[in-house]
């Protein structure tokens, strides 16, 4: 074969994969006149996982988020919602019918990863396990007619060397990024984690995995519960400007926790529980992460979730009144 053809070939490849995911997840222009408030409503907040919170089933899900409002939906890619176990061919060709039906947008499916997940078992590949599923979770996400799914780190576990923890989350990204090209998609690391928790930390590993298709899926709640200010919020914003495409919003109120101490007839303090209440009840200044959002030129979808115990408990009516809540308040940016 002709070099000169064979070079050519592969730079037109390279171009065309890297348009594949650049019109798969669109990152921030920089000017925030592009900014615009595109709503999605993410399945767990309906998937009966906190006490008290009422389930619904898939299809339920997709009509209640139509009937609220919402532009787009993300679904848990796990039990009870869609797991790759439980979706055939005919399945995912139905589901997608579904949500194309309604005239929703499939934003991306929610992975549950946890790359440092085995390491004192090293004799187990549990990031080549993990990765492996991501993958599964990528071509379920093409099948259903979206090029984004969202995963985590790695939670830090005791006694083991804090960089052999940071070196398996690195080789899980890479490899599960690896995996998800295959079908044009796009991961959103989600600053959840303990790994990679701070945005420059984040940023850092991101620069240092280095694939097209590995980027972030950055929320407020997270730095928030750093004790970040407001400012440091909105720095943590622009610091993760190169690789954000994708955000999750919820709100938070910290509930004060003591422990009685009988011999000296007295509390002491614990660490405060986080309970859920509507967008912006809680604690978390939302004012500057969306303003900081569009002054980077954002292009994703505003996602938002209850995922905690919810303020008015988790009835239908109440998680309905709370996410129509967010819908209101979030017009303010428009």
């Amino acid at each position: 074969m002709d070099k000169g053809f064979y070079l050519n070939t592969m730079i037109c490849f390279v171009i065309i994969s890297g348009i594949k995911f650049l019109s798969a997840q669109t990152l921030p222009t920089g000017n925030s006149k592009d900014f615009k408030v595109k709503t999605c409503l993410h399945s767990v907040s309906y998937a009966g996982v906190w006490r008290g919170q009422a389930r619904l089933s898939v299809d339920e899900f997709l009509d209640k988020a139509k009937e609220l409002g919402f532009d787009g939906v993300m679904l848990v890619a796990k039990r009870p919602h869609v797991s790759p176990f439980d979706y055939d061919d005919a399945a995912r060709k139905k589901l997608r019918d579904k949500i194309e039906s309604l005239g929703l947008e499939l934003v991306c499916l929610a992975g549950y990863t946890d790359f440092t997940a085995g390491v004192d078992k090293p004799g187990i590949p549990n990031v080549e396990i993990q990765a492996s599923y991501v993958g599964e979770i990528a071509k379920l996400a093409d099948d259903l007619g979206t090029k984004m799914v969202r995963i985590f780190t790695g939670y830090e576990r005791e006694g083991v060397p804090f960089d052999k923890q940071y070196a398996m989350v690195a080789e899980g990204l890479k490899l599960a990024g690896q995996k998800a090209a295959k079908y044009g998609v796009t991961l959103a690391v989600q600053n959840h984690h303990d790994i990679a928790l701070h945005h420059d930390a984040m940023r850092w590993l991101l620069d240092e995995v280095n694939l097209p298709n590995v980027k972030a899926g950055w929320d407020a709640w997270s730095p928030t519960l750093e004790g970040l200010s407001s400012e440091e919020l909105r720095q943590s914003v622009l610091t993760m400007k190169p690789y954000i495409v994708h955000t999750i919003a919820a709100d938070y109120i910290p509930l004060p926790r003591f422990f009685y101490e009988h011999e000296v007839t007295n509390y002491f303090p614990g660490g405060d529980v986080m309970r859920a209440v509507a967008m912006g009840e809680g604690i978390i200044d939302y004012e500057a992460f969306f303003n900081a959002l569009k002054e980077i030129g954002y292009q994703g979808y505003i996602a938002y979730e209850m995922c905690e115990v919810l303020k008015g408990g988790g009835s239908i009516e109440n998680l309905d009144k709370t996410a129509k809540a967010f819908l209101q308040y979030i017009k303010r940016f428009q």
